[in-house]
């Protein structure tokens, strides 16, 4: 019996180079975290919401399943954690809430072409590199990636490079471009929420 595949999406950044809230910004109407929700729940069987305690009683964030972060200072693993803590028999599509150019496609190449292994990502389309925030993580990996924070690596992209990654080529290069300041806000078919 395979696990089940749960969805993600990363929401409990602070924002600081951007100075909003990413997830709350505008996609015609409705918030980009609506949007990445909407894309996951086609792909996997429930979807979650990840957040930082401060922010669990935000509106937006609240019409959502929501997963509260159980690590605090150590970046987007700690929401990845948090989310195997609260269920470790299932598998995670992990998603930023940054990414204005993600679709359905690119999230069920990756759901359809998923290994065995710990770890399956996109290959960046800049450097080659493991794209960890569009990746999905299978059951029983978080030992691997505690193993990481233990020895002061939090940065996801770093654990998956010293792993038994499999690396897919993006259907859609562009998928996976995040967005961190208001220049790349301005660049973006994203807005700022009013």
């Amino acid at each position: 019996m395979s696990n089940p595949l749960y969805g993600l999406v990363l929401a409990g950044g602070k924002s600081r180079r951007m100075g909003q809230d990413k997830a709350l910004l505008l996609r015609e109407g409705q918030s980009q975290l609506s949007y990445v929700a909407a894309l996951l729940e086609g792909a996997t069987e429930r979807v979650f919401v990840s957040a930082r305690r401060d922010q669990q009683d935000d509106p937006e964030r609240g019409r959502f399943a929501t997963i509260v972060d159980r690590y605090e200072d150590i970046g987007p693993i700690a929401g990845i954690l948090s989310a195997m803590d609260e269920y470790p028999d299932a598998d995670w599509l992990v998603v930023a809430c940054d990414l204005p150019n993600i679709d359905a496609e690119t999230l069920g190449y990756l759901v359809e072409h998923r290994g065995t292994g710990p770890f399956t990502a996109y290959r960046s389309s800049h450097d080659d590199l493991p794209e960890p925030l569009c990746a999905v993580y299978a059951a029983g990996s978080d030992a691997q990636l505690r193993r990481f924070v233990d020895d002061g690596i939090y940065c996801p992209r770093k654990m998956l490079i010293n792993s038994d990654t499999l690396l897919l080529s993006q259907p859609n290069p562009a998928s996976l471009d995040n967005i961190n300041t208001p220049d790349d806000l301005a660049a973006s078919v994203l807005e700022a929420a009013s």
